[in-house]
């Protein structure tokens, strides 16, 4: 009998959402996988797993087990590393995701400045505004912004990240400039596709929710595209500063309804729920938030 492998049999099994895949990621057969998790079950004396034809599901037993289990199965795996690694350099390969609207711009010299000092470390970065299934795709860690509607998400806020309302000169002048949110309904407006409409042009006004009912022609998955068809004349963008800040410094945008523009949002890495993060992957969450701290590292203009 060795619990441990029965314990990262179940973990894995959750974590993995079925036997197929927790084999997979564990290298052995499904069967093997199949009969650890019914000798924790035997030997716990509870039903741990509900088991039908297509899939499985947590008993009210296994939800309260799983979170326990699934502690005992990293910290083995941490106290292992730290073992193995205390006096040699950090080594394996960490799956990545990263928003555009930072990535490309804000965190590339802090990877590949951990990438320099880890060099037995490999990093697979998937740059996209998407927001990705991290345990059916298998991400290590993600970089994510706003708010976190997946509340079974392990974060940590590294950041805040600030907003702008803007129009080019040329709309401006053809179309006036709207001096309240209600007045959005009589413009055109871009929307940015991966957030809601409702989420996107809400405003707060005393404490009271403003939410005005706007019109648009166009939705886009990509800030850079948006802030350039903006800079067109041809709608008002609501989004990052990050993006809109060199427009608006050239003069091709140009803010308004400053009064109001959306609070500053968190800026978060999140681990899977229940995944056993390694030290390497605690090891870049550390160094990037270490970098926010630093100065001159605010985003959108403010830490």
């Amino acid at each position: 009998m060795n619990r441990y492998e029965e314990l990262e049999a179940f973990a894995a099994v959750v974590e993995m959402q079925g036997f197929g895949r927790a084999a997979d990621k564990l290298g052995i057969a499904k069967s093997m996988v199949s009969r650890r998790v019914s000798d924790l079950e035997r030997r716990l004396g509870v039903q741990l797993l509900q088991r039908t034809t297509r899939r499985q599901s947590l008993t009210e037993a296994g939800r309260d087990f799983y979170p326990r289990a699934s502690q005992i199965v990293a910290d083995l795996i941490e106290a292992e590393e730290f073992v193995v690694n205390s006096d040699c350099q950090i080594s394996g390969k960490i799956k990545l995701a990263l928003p555009l609207v930072i990535g490309q711009d804000q965190l590339a010299q802090p990877i590949g400045q951990f990438l320099k000092n880890h060099p037995e470390i490999k990093i697979d970065v998937d740059l996209n505004d998407r927001v990705v299934d991290l345990i059916q795709e298998s991400i290590d860690l993600a970089i994510r912004i706003g708010d976190l509607e997946d509340s079974s998400l392990i974060a940590r806020q590294l950041s805040r990240f600030h907003f702008a309302i803007c129009a080019s000169p040329d709309y401006l002048a053809r179309w006036g400039e709207p001096l309240h949110p209600d007045d959005l309904s009589e413009h055109e407006v871009l929307v940015y596709s991966n957030v809601s409409v409702g989420r996107q042009w809400s405003f707060k006004q005393n404490g009271k929710r403003i939410s005005p009912r706007v019109k648009y022609r166009m939705s886009v998955n990509n800030g850079e595209f948006s802030t350039a068809v903006a800079c067109q004349g041809l709608a008002i963008i609501s989004g990052p500063l990050a993006y809109l800040q060199p427009r608006i410094e050239s003069g091709d945008l140009v803010p308004i309804l400053q009064d109001f523009t959306p609070a500053p949002t968190g800026i978060y890495a999140v681990y899977p729920p229940g995944r056993q993060v390694s030290r390497r992957v605690k090891m870049l969450s550390d160094s990037l938030y270490e970098y926010f701290r630093s100065p001159g590292q605010a985003v959108g203009g403010s830490k």
